[in-house]
């Protein structure tokens, strides 16, 4: 089954005052790296990221002839705005209750044409090249879309969340890494016992390259109780993956004697299915209609930047 991207009247020309079908999304990292449907935008020097965002989406509004909708994860500000995009160049930002919520056509018609795979494989292709840096702001991108899309739990945000934490190891932000790994996990943990073992394993390789030892103390108790979770529900492990149980359990012995003893007030370890999520996905606020930054009359459109 195929799908229209735009509305369409009875002459199947794009009915202008109709509501988008298509929703595109964009989203800019807390250093400014911009992206758009999973594309990194060159700022060329000092452009801001918001005039970069609404020059894409006004070039993408004028080749359908039709306004277009975009959500646009900020991270610098921590914030998701809601737009609408006009061929004309003009934009706003609308509240949360005036979009239209995805449903199954609208969800099929946005992944048709922004497949999330050819986004995996865009990612593979910066990091293959070395590109590690946009690569990691691709899967950052991505696993922020999803996860507002479809949820943490959903499979597309796990694997998404997966690759951004393989990204950051590779980068040698192993405390990114852990905290992400962790995450998949926990989840794992919750929902699929049969494909846990491997995602502690993954997060446990991320954990055994920390050096601070709170973190350490922290997060390896979290680890430990995932490990004898998989081993009281009988989940067989790899003799490496017996292995790695056994060293989160022997650096914690170690290093038990120079941290010091919990007090009252501190918080209980993390078990296994417990706690939240996804505690690193710092919650975004709305923004309300009329945002400034993201508001632009017609004919306020910039020419492509080469």
């Amino acid at each position: 089954m195929t799908y229209s991207l735009t509305p369409r009247n009875e002459g199947n020309l794009p009915a202008l005052s109709a509501p988008p079908l298509i929703r595109l999304d964009a989203y800019v990292a807390e250093d400014g790296s911009t992206v758009v449907n999973g594309h990194l935008l060159e700022m060329g020097g000092t452009r801001p990221p918001n005039e970069a965002i609404l020059d894409a989406i006004a070039m993408f509004a004028r080749t359908l002839g039709a306004p277009v909708a975009a959500t646009v994860i900020d991270r610098s500000v921590l914030q998701v705005a809601r737009l609408r995009v006009h061929p004309d160049g003009s934009s706003r930002t609308i509240a949360d209750e005036e979009d239209l919520p995805p449903g199954r056509e609208r969800t099929a018609a946005e992944e048709e044409a922004f497949p999330p795979l050819a986004r995996v494989e865009r990612i593979i292709q910066h990091a293959q090249r070395g590109e590690l840096h946009a690569a990691s702001v691709l899967a950052s991108a991505l696993r922020e879309h999803l996860t507002l899309r479809r949820g943490a739990e959903d499979e597309l945000s796990l694997e998404a969340r997966a690759i951004e934490a393989y990204l950051a190891y590779q980068r040698g932000d192993y405390m990114l890494s852990t905290v992400l790994a962790l995450t998949v996990a926990r989840i794992r943990c919750r929902t699929d016992l049969n494909r846990a073992a491997p995602e502690v394993a993954r997060a446990t390789a991320a954990w055994q390259r920390l050096t601070d030892d709170g973190q350490v103390a922290t997060r390896g108790q979290e680890l430990l109780h995932m490990w004898e979770h998989l081993t009281a529900e009988g989940v067989p492990l790899e003799p490496a993956q017996q292995a790695m149980a056994r060293a989160v359990r022997s650096r914690l012995e170690r290093g038990s004697h120079s941290l010091p003893a919990p007090t009252p007030a501190s918080p209980p370890a993390v078990t296994a299915g417990q706690g939240p999520i996804a505690p690193e996905d710092t919650p975004l606020s709305p923004t309300r209609r009329g945002l400034r930054r993201f508001t632009r009359r017609a004919g306020r459109s910039a020419e492509p930047q080469p």
